[in-house]
């Protein structure tokens, strides 16, 4: 039997990036990927999607070229190059983790992993042959995958994934999503972008996790760009009929058949360690996933569980990154912990939408006074000069000691902005700070400090609400 310090089971961006730091650290490490380097993420999820909305970013922003005296001709596009693109993007930066793994002489085994014991595994290589290996220590790193709802017809052949979504060489004429998270509104929004004719449909509202104002004022935009959102609407039943599907739904409306060319199933993602054999390993596990401590140590000692397959879930490359590195340092003897209170949310719609803490409606229901700062960013002078003057800033302050309680944007950049609240947050920040904080001109960060100037001394460059 082979023996290593650390064994890492999942090359995702938590099991890849555990492995870098305990490297790091000195111990020699093992790294288990069944599939592909880099996982869901980087090969089937977040840099795919994000590829392909900004391919969509740049057609939109090419067409409106004119409006800034450019002349750009006909404006078209290739969906087989757009697809290229997003290839040789995953391509590049998979060739890049392999690199770095090897710099830091990280052992990789490609194989599907099944635990004998806590501490031990039996690895099944693609070749057919069996690796038994023992960790000293351990971390999973499983990931997740698409969960299907109990409907007539969600596995009918041909009905996508986001998964086979993002691998389409042709733009469907129709497409129907069902689900209405995140993964749902950034499918809608870029194939919307290029042209197809989509349909949310929903049982709830449209990103019901997301604060309700944010939400409503994203809506419209959603709706400009094409898509239609059939909320409150449950699906009762998928059947092939031409031109591909048939979609039998129910809202108060009634009943209705709804055909389309394509369609996609969104409704979420659950906990991907089926096939590990952790309860037979003596691992405790439940429904959603893995349970770990603030260490991100499962019930067994040495053995630590991060990312989408532990709980509570996040299911957030960015949260299973950080996580990867309390594990590893735990792992080589150190003390870290993981608080999952100032985590940003980024959702890449257009504008985009971005969140950290808590949302309007989650403080009311814990009883908090609150106080509220918002900004548009019509009146920002970067966004304006953009053409990307959609959207707005909205902060979220304890109503007594001014504390930063959540930080909500709609607009250009919003991914990126959304980390001035996410530190606030972290260090506890009151919204006086970030108004006394200077902010370089002309730049969209002036919105933030817009807006936290609205919670008590009313904002400069904006006088309606």
């Amino acid at each position: 039997m082979e023996k290593y310090p650390l064994m890492v089971i999942g090359g995702g961006p938590g099991g890849y990036t555990a492995a870098l730091r305990a490297a790091a650290l000195g111990l020699k490490t093992l790294l288990v990927e069944k599939e592909a380097l880099g996982g869901t993420c980087l090969n089937h999820g977040c840099i795919p999607t994000k590829t392909l909305t900004y391919s969509a970013h740049l057609l939109k922003k090419l067409r409106e070229a004119g409006d800034y005296g450019l002349i750009p001709g006909e404006v078209g596009f290739s969906y087989p190059r757009v697809q290229e693109k997003k290839r040789a993007v995953v391509e590049h930066l998979v060739g890049g983790i392999e690199k770095l793994l090897k710099d830091r002489k990280v052992e990789v085994l490609m194989g599907t992993a099944r635990l004998l014991s806590p501490h031990e595994a039996e690895v099944r290589t693609p070749a057919g042959n069996t690796r038994r290996i023992r960790g000293e220590k351990v971390i999973l790193a499983p990931g997740s995958r698409e969960f299907l709802p109990p409907v007539p017809g969600i596995d009918l052949p041909g009905i996508l994934t986001s998964r086979e979504a993002l691998a389409l060489t042709e733009v469907p004429g129709s497409l129907a999503i069902v689900g209405g998270g995140v993964i749902a509104v950034e499918m809608a929004s870029i194939f919307a972008s290029f042209g197809s004719a989509v349909t949310i449909v929903q049982r709830s509202r449209i990103l019901r996790r997301e604060d309700t104002e944010m939400v409503r004022r994203l809506t419209p935009f959603l709706r400009k760009q094409g898509i239609k959102i059939l909320t409150e609407t449950q699906l009762l039943g998928i059947s092939a009929a031409a031109p591909g599907f048939s979609l039998k739904i129910k809202n108060r409306r009634g009943e209705e058949d709804l055909a389309f060319h394509a369609v996609l199933v969104a409704v979420g993602r659950q906990a991907n360690h089926e096939g590990l054999n952790l309860e037979e390993a003596g691992i405790r596990t439940t429904a959603a996933g893995i349970p770990v401590t603030e260490t991100l140590e499962t019930n067994m000692p040495g053995v630590y569980a991060i990312g989408d397959a532990a709980t509570p879930g996040y299911f957030l490359a960015h949260v299973a990154s950080h996580q990867g590195v309390v594990a590893a340092e735990n792992a080589a003897g150190l003390s870290a912990t993981f608080h999952g209170d100032a985590i940003p949310v980024c959702i890449f719609t257009q504008p985009e939408l971005s969140r950290v803490g808590l949302t309007e409606e989650e403080a009311k229901e814990q009883g908090l006074k609150i106080k509220v700062g918002k900004f548009p960013f019509t009146a920002n002078g970067k966004a304006h000069l953009q053409g990307e003057g959609e959207g707005i800033v909205k902060f979220i302050a304890d109503g007594e000691d001014g504390r930063v309680l959540g930080l909500h944007i709609l607009g250009p950049h919003a991914s990126d902005l959304i980390q001035e609240g996410t530190l606030a947050l972290k260090v506890g920040c009151r919204v006086e700070d970030l108004a006394d904080l200077i902010h370089p001109h002309p730049t969209l960060s002036e919105a933030l400090w817009e807006a936290a100037l609205a919670v008590d001394k009313g904002s400069l460059h904006f006088t309606g609400r």
